[in-house]
């Protein structure tokens, strides 16, 4: 006896395990997006079935599973699944040929799409899908609303030296350039607008004394009496590239190191005895000779975005994370930023307050944990989060979290008025401070170093193709909730679209306190297409 459930997009289904709270009766989507649901399927004998969906309406993936080390770190709050236990997690999507494996009295799940080209006329559709002998449909809305383009700057952190080493591919050559094609189309393809663009080879997650593969786009000469001069032709290709992709921004790497700014990054450089590395973790951040450097290069940089007719979509960073005992680095490194930068946004993750009260920066990006301290007093909020927060039932994507604490992001992001996200974890496939490789099929915690799933949201196919995952499909919904909030207060108001949201709570909605209700947030989504299709 075959069974078949429907479920929304926030179940995770295992082999014995989904849940029923996941099930929906109806779907409805804005003209402009897609919108996921998934299958649930289960037999009485192991088989094969052929399945089809009605054409051009459904785009369908295999959930694989990959194995979580590092569920949670000690500590954690109650709100994980499967207890936050080792073992394999459904995350990976596979591409489907339209055969199904079963296995005896064990769930298997397909990912849906309804709507995936964002072609379908308005009106009502009846999705009618078949497995094997079995015919199942599902009522489909595509409503006369759309959000319009993208208001929200977000960013996750683009690799390409773990795409290099992923692939074995040198890093430049045509190959390398067609990888990163693929991968930078796909993070667009789910609200990445922002790429994080590597003028030198970012000072991220490197030991101390240790170093990551060059990448850096900008080629850099060193000449007698410490003069240099510089080359743009990478970074120029890395812009057209972008500009395929449609990228919307580039994130120009950081200039001084990670956790405190007290170094330069690492900087090659031809000179007269070759090819070397001529900056680094030997070099103080603050010395003589690298402000001679920036003082040198920050001009024709900027020569160069104006040039290319950029200026208005670059911003910059100094360092990232930098917490209160770094006051003093980076302080420093921050006055020089400005001097050199300050005509554009220069924005860094950190989470004291005093950084953004004492004028160290104008562009504060807290950790979602922190967010409370910023809200109201910043001129443009953003948010972030990584390794953690993993407590108080905080948003972020895990693999063992169950998806609505990663799509409430959305909602969240909404009601403290936030513009941007940034995460580290695009493609990152190394161990932590990037001390070796790690196959993403195979370790997804970073070698033990990070909770199983924070590194990166997207594996590396065969092809040199990524593949989306359950958590980056369900951020990318996140961000279509947030646009839709926004599109419907152009609407009815601010203060209108926070009572719709709100309707109900027993408190309001913040980072700490919403419904952990699946029906509630479909519910409240469908109820917000509603709204927005609704005639005045």
């Amino acid at each position: 006896m075959m069974k078949i459930k429907i479920l929304s997009s926030l179940s995770k289904v295992f082999p014995d395990e989904i849940c029923n709270e996941c099930e929906i009766s109806e779907l409805t989507s804005l003209k402009n997006e897609y919108t996921s649901f998934q299958l649930a399927v289960m037999n009485g004998s192991d088989g094969e079935f052929d399945v089809t969906f009605d054409k051009s309406i459904v785009g369908v993936f295999v959930q694989g599973f990959v194995p979580v080390g590092l569920a949670a770190p000690e500590g954690r709050d109650d709100y994980f699944i499967r207890n936050a236990e080792s073992g394999d997690y459904p995350d990976v999507l596979m591409p489907f040929d339209g055969k199904l494996t079963l296995k005896k009295n064990e769930w298997t799940a397909l990912w849906c799409m309804f709507n995936p080209e964002k072609s379908l006329e308005i009106g009502k559709y009846d999705v009618k899908i078949s497995i094997g002998e079995t015919e199942i449909s599902l009522p489909c809305e595509v409503l006369n609303a759309s959000t319009g383009e993208q208001k929200l700057t977000c960013t996750h952190w683009f690799h390409t030296d773990c795409l290099a080493s992923h692939y074995g591919v040198e890093v430049f050559s045509e190959e390398y350039w067609r990888i990163v094609e693929n991968f930078m189309r796909e993070a667009v393809n789910h609200g990445i607008n922002m790429i994080l663009t590597p003028l030198f080879t970012p000072p991220l997650d490197t030991e101390v004394g240790g170093e990551r593969p060059t990448v850096q786009l900008v080629d850099v000469y060193r000449h007698a009496y410490s003069k240099y001069s510089f080359g743009f032709d990478k970074l120029k290709r890395w812009v057209e590239l972008a500009d395929r992709c449609c990228v919307k921004y580039f994130e120009m790497s950081h200039l001084f190191t990670q956790w405190g700014a007290k170094h330069a990054p690492k900087i090659m450089a031809e000179t007269g005895g070759g090819y070397k590395r001529i900056f680094g973790w030997e070099t103080n951040a603050h010395s003589q000779g690298y402000t001679n450097f920036l003082r040198q290069f920050a001009p024709e940089l900027i020569k160069f975005i104006d040039e290319t007719g950029i200026r208005n979509r670059c911003v910059f960073h100094t360092s990232d994370e930098p917490s209160i005992k770094d006051y003093f680095h980076y302080r420093r490194s921050a006055k020089v930023m400005n001097e050199l930068f300050g005509e554009f946004r220069i924005i860094d993750a950190l989470s004291s307050y005093a950084f953004y009260k004492n004028g160290l920066t104008k562009h504060p990006i807290p950790s979602v944990e922190h967010i409370e301290s910023f809200a109201g007093k910043v001129d443009e909020l953003w948010t972030y989060y990584c390794c953690g927060p993993y407590k108080n039932n905080l948003p972020n994507r895990f693999i063992s979290m169950p998806s609505l604490r990663n799509r409430i992001l959305g909602f969240i992001m909404y009601k403290y008025n936030v513009k941007g996200f940034l995460h580290w974890g695009y493609n990152f496939y190394f161990t932590q401070h990037s001390k070796g490789k790690v196959d993403p099929f195979k370790q997804t915690d970073a070698g033990g170093a990070f909770s199983s799933g924070d590194a990166y949201v997207v594996y590396p196919d065969a092809d040199g193709k990524p593949l989306s995952s359950l958590r980056f499909e369900v951020f990318y919904d996140a961000i279509k909730d947030y646009e839709a909030l926004v599109a419907l207060e152009k609407k009815i108001g601010r203060e209108n679209v926070l009572c719709v949201l709100e309707a109900g709570l027993e408190k309001p909605l913040s980072a700490e306190n919403y419904p952990k209700n699946e029906k509630w947030l479909i519910s409240k989504r469908n109820e917000i297409n509603r709204l927005l299709a609704k005639q005045v």
